[in-house]
């Protein structure tokens, strides 16, 4: 299996990329891993709704170079899972003869309309916000933890 994390931005702070750091070592065990770490667009600090739709649209012109798969968006209007519910997700999608699932992580303004259409899966982690780079790492905890529930591992209780 493989799994794809596409995201726009870099992480800045140390701590946050050695919690990526840690779970992409783990996740080594159970299938490759790439992540695409893309430019985010720059904007002006009060953007208008103009400017933050063509930076989604320059954003996803990026996006698409990487998506393939299933394809699994980062939305707040997606679908909430809980754990096991995102592990079937990913089984089934290797069952079904895609061995690549592409998860995708806007920017802080989100991901353009036609990227989210292209989702198998629109996903959600919560009806509360979080920083992107927050969700990074959560959303990497989550897929190791899917892998282990597949595996019958201990990490899941």
């Amino acid at each position: 299996m493989n799994i794809e994390l596409i995201v726009i931005g870099k992480l800045k702070e140390d701590y946050l990329r050695s919690a990526c750091a840690e779970y992409i070592k783990r996740l080594g065990r159970y299938c490759t891993f790439t992540l695409h770490e893309l430019d985010e667009y720059k904007l002006s600090d009060t953007p208008s709704e103009k400017e933050i739709s063509a930076a989604l649209s320059k954003e996803a012109e990026q996006i698409k170079r990487y998506a393939k798969g299933l394809i699994v968006p980062m939305c707040i209007e997606g679908k909430q899972l809980s754990s096991p519910e995102l592990s079937e997700k990913i089984a089934e999608a290797g069952i079904n003869g895609q061995s690549t699932v592409t998860f995708i992580i806007g920017s802080s303004f989100g991901l353009a309309p036609e990227i989210k259409a292209m989702g198998d899966i629109k996903l959600s982690m919560s009806k509360m916000t979080f920083p992107h780079q927050l969700a990074r790492v959560m959303l990497l905890e989550q897929i190791y933890r899917a892998f282990q529930i597949m595996s019958g591992g201990k990490y899941h209780k």
